[in-house]
């Protein structure tokens, strides 16, 4: 008998890299959704459901959760609502600052005025909702060291009420920072709506107080 799994609907992954292809992070493993581990947990599972099957005993198997996914699906169908500014506040205004100084190994957390994230997905020129910037005496400059594709940055958007949200961008400090002085900035979209006047999406801009990174 030749049995055949084939997931060809209802199935919730994308790419399945091996551990040392992971490690590499290229779009392969970037798009492998369950972490390094993904391809063991599949060889694990697929080979339980493969013997279920040769001893007829998959009514015993357990169903398992349901993706949220699909739970969830009208959610994508609600177009966003106006985005707003608390009163006396800005898109981008910080609201939590930067402590003055970090450690490697610390998480630099900077809270801004915040919209929704979905607004710049309908921007073609939007890049990243976030940097990590270093301080460059030589130059007088500030270079970009981290953006949201890196691992050592978060960010969490936080829904509030009548249009209002917070961005909360986190950097997890590697041990491999360089010292000195740093910044971190958000870029974001609002939707605006004047009365009998079709949306539209501004960008925008917050950015954090400087501040210093040691070793020790």
């Amino acid at each position: 008998m030749t049995v055949v799994i084939a997931g060809l609907c209802n199935v919730y992954t994308h790419y399945i890299a091996t551990y040392e292809e992971y490690q590499v992070q290229r779009y392969e493993a970037a798009s492998t959704i369950y972490g390094p581990h993904t391809l063991s947990a599949y060889i694990q599972l697929f080979r339980g459901l493969a013997k279920a099957i040769a001893t007829d005993t998959v009514a015993n198997l357990s169903i398992g959760p349901e993706p949220p996914f699909f739970k969830q699906l009208i959610t994508p169908l609600i177009p966003n609502t106006v985005d707003r500014a608390p009163i006396g506040r800005a898109f981008g205004d910080v609201l939590q600052p930067a402590k003055a100084e970090y450690r490697v190994g610390e998480v630099a957390e900077v809270v801004f005025v915040g919209a929704n994230p979905k607004n710049s997905a309908e921007n073609r020129t939007h890049q990243t909702f976030l940097t990590v910037e270093k301080y460059e005496a030589t130059s007088a400059s500030w270079q970009i060291v981290y953006n949201d594709a890196s691992w050592e940055t978060r960010f969490h958007w936080h829904k509030g009420l009548l249009g209002r949200s917070n961005a909360t961008i986190e950097w997890h400090i590697p041990d491999t920072a360089q010292p000195g002085i740093y910044r971190i900035k958000y870029f974001g979209h609002n939707r605006k709506q004047d009365i009998l006047k079709p949306a539209v999406i501004l960008s925008f801009e917050g950015t954090s107080s400087a501040f210093e990174v040691v070793t020790t």
